[in-house]
């Protein structure tokens, strides 16, 4: 019977018990080196502290997904992921000492010591681990693999897996169902069968398992893979052997009682979105706070320069084609929607998918004197500096917007795109993004807006959004490219 790889913490369980045996030897270390050849386990309170030491590390292992592709990691990657973990367990310790103990039981320096051990002891030791793991599957102790495959294709096939033979494998063969080519060799390994003698070679031969990728002629392999599988061998087949796949991002799944390749731009874990949200709550509150308190100064002016409303709503199209209503400080007159359709000519965007003008009448205060010149009005200095946008941070808390996403569009704006733009609907929209900080009012082609929202679509993580929200506060500040 085939016993399933094992997913999460206990596929990589060996990393997980060594990782927490280095943290504890780190942490009694550290402990004589600050107080001398103690027993830190004699004394309760740190002992209790070893203890939380060990909880704080399993805490880390969850929250980073420490060990998600911990065997491909280079040196360089290994060490950060060794830093952040001991990071965050340092940064747990912490706040057990100072809010839940008192502070004077417990030395700061031990801690602080003991992080810097963790960090490069851990390193080294999943490093050595990992050559230890490469060195078993080099030598042939994994399970026996036989690759089947078509000519065009073994090559590549072979190659890729020896390349990445992350499961360790020991690939002892190749069948090439389409040619004889049984007694040569394909990137080092022998080829033992052709599509006539591949039954009668894996009934007599040790076999583990099968692995198959005959792009194109799955239906000619059909008869095989059943022999196999009837025969008892666990057999694994490449999905773009069976089907073609689309996109960069595929996940195997249910619907129904029937098993599909999901396919998508990219996917988020619900951890990762339970980050995002965390963050956008948290974002979301202080960023209110501030609003709150710009509309005690910068309300009476809006409404002193042009009366009417301080804010400004308007409907836009968010995640999936949802409508919702956009909160801004109002910077412009009370007819501004109006008049954009006799300003259209002077729209500097590349077509009419967007709207863009480099001196905007109709903002409040803003005048073309006679000679020409242009003064800017108090409705330019609040956009100049994006304070119209800080109502937006409400959006964020009723979930319509997040810190960080794509420009959401007007109604008008999503009726005339094409299909490739709809992309940009793909995530939820957000105060600042991609676009925003990489040119602002300076880009002038839509396909560029469009470019850089897919890219962070396609590329999103945490830490993107992290840069992305310290780079608008240097692009605000700054004010580059805005207009």
């Amino acid at each position: 019977m085939y016993q399933k790889g094992a997913k999460g913490w206990l596929k990589h369980f060996d990393f997980m018990l060594l990782d927490l045996i280095v943290l504890q030897l780190s942490f009694l270390v550290a402990f004589q080196i600050r107080h001398g050849m103690v027993n830190p386990y004699a004394n309760r309170d740190y002992l209790a502290l070893a203890i939380i030491t060990e909880l704080a590390d399993i805490v880390a292992m969850i929250f980073l997904n420490t060990y998600e592709g911990v065997i491909r990691r280079g040196y360089f990657k290994e060490f950060i992921s060794s830093f952040k973990n001991g990071f965050v367990i340092v940064a747990l310790l912490l706040l057990y000492v100072f809010v839940l103990k008192d502070t004077s039981i417990y030395s700061r320096t031990t801690i602080l010591l003991m992080w810097a051990i963790y960090v490069y002891a851990t390193f080294a030791v999943r490093s050595l681990w990992k050559k230890h793991l490469a060195k078993y599957a080099e030598h042939g102790k994994g399970k026996k693999l036989l690759v089947m495959t078509t000519r065009h294709v073994a090559d590549e096939v072979v190659a890729g897996l020896k390349e990445k033979n992350y499961s360790g494998f020991d690939i002892v063969g190749v069948m090439v169902i389409d040619a004889n080519l049984i007694g040569q060799e394909i990137q080092g390994v022998p080829v033992v069968a052709d599509y006539n003698s591949a039954v009668d070679y894996v009934r007599t031969a040790w076999v583990d398992e099968i692995y198959v990728d005959v792009r194109g002629a799955y239906g000619y392999a059909n008869t095989l893979i059943d022999a196999f599988i009837e025969g008892g061998i666990t057999v694994h087949m490449c999905i773009s052997s069976i089907v073609r796949t689309h996109g960069d991002k595929q996940l195997i799944q249910k619907i129904n009682g029937e098993t599909v390749v999901t396919t998508m731009m990219n996917y988020a874990t619900p951890k990762q979105m339970l980050l995002k949200r965390t963050a956008d709550i948290i974002g979301g509150l202080v960023g209110s706070i501030f609003t709150l308190i710009l509309t005690i100064f910068i309300g009476p002016i809006i409404y002193i320069k042009s009366p009417g409303p301080i804010f400004f709503k308007q409907e836009r199209v968010g995640l999936n084609g949802k409508i919702f209503k956009m909160y801004k400080f109002r910077s412009m007159y009370m007819d501004a929607e109006e008049r954009k359709k006799e300003l259209m000519a002077q729209n500097t965007m590349s077509d009419s998918k967007m709207f863009k003008m480099d001196f905007d009448p109709r903002v409040i205060g803003n005048k073309i004197l006679p000679d020409g010149t242009k003064k800017k009005g108090i409705g330019q200095y609040i956009r100049d500096f994006s304070i119209d946008e800080f109502p937006q941070f409400f959006n964020v808390l009723k979930g319509d917007l997040s810190l960080v996403g794509t420009r959401p569009p007007l109604i008008s704006e999503v009726e005339q795109y094409d299909m490739h733009h709809k992309s940009r609907l793909a995530t939820k929209p957000g105060i600042t993004g991609m676009w925003q900080v990489s040119g602002r009012s300076d880009i002038t082609d839509f396909e560029e807006v469009v470019r850089l929202d897919t890219e962070y679509i396609e590329n999103w993580s945490f830490g993107l959004d992290v840069r992305i929200v310290l780079k608008t506060i240097k692009v605000v500040l700054g004010r580059e490219g805005s207009k």
